[in-house]
């Protein structure tokens, strides 16, 4: 039969057939991606818009809370509802002073921190000025312009 001239064009055919069914295919598949693509991109342009508008309100909120704090306003308001509300005075804020340093504080709690679970513990020392001989001395307070820091390892 390979000599028929028939089989080869019904040969011819069903390769064209499955050709074009292919090709088809493919279109189809790239027409339906770009239709799913264009969806998405109109999915995130809606909430966008949601977001810019939920914005735009908080805004005008946030702007309103603002205004209706005003001392102005927030005394007009005393005034018509009386209320009898007294301003805040300055003794009703209490004011504690640190007795050390704040800046050696928070680099010995930094210490205790990084260095806790380690055999090998690191003591930072502040000194103004140190040197090693002067290792052991009280910090001088003359000078707060020169801080040094020594550091001295433990086992």
């Amino acid at each position: 039969m390979k000599n028929n001239s028939r089989a080869f064009v019904n040969q011819f055919f069903v390769g064209l057939l499955v050709t074009l069914c292919f090709g088809g295919t493919v279109g189809l598949g790239t027409v339906w991606m770009r239709h799913q693509i264009s969806i998405t991109a109109k999915t995130n342009r809606m909430l966008l818009a949601s977001i810019d508008e939920l914005e735009r309100h908080l805004a005008e909120k946030i702007a309103l809370v603002e205004s209706e704090q005003s001392p102005g306003n927030l005394r007009h308001r005393n005034e018509d509802f009386r209320l009898g509300l007294v301003a805040m005075s300055d003794p009703q804020v209490a004011v504690m002073p640190i007795a050390d340093d704040p800046v050696r504080r928070m680099v010995m709690a930094a210490n205790r921190r990084r260095m806790s679970d380690g055999p090998e513990q690191v003591a930072l020392t502040w000194r103004e000025g140190a040197t090693r001989e002067a290792a052991t001395r009280e910090p001088r307070t003359e000078s707060p312009a020169r801080v040094t820091f020594s550091v001295a390892f433990r086992r």
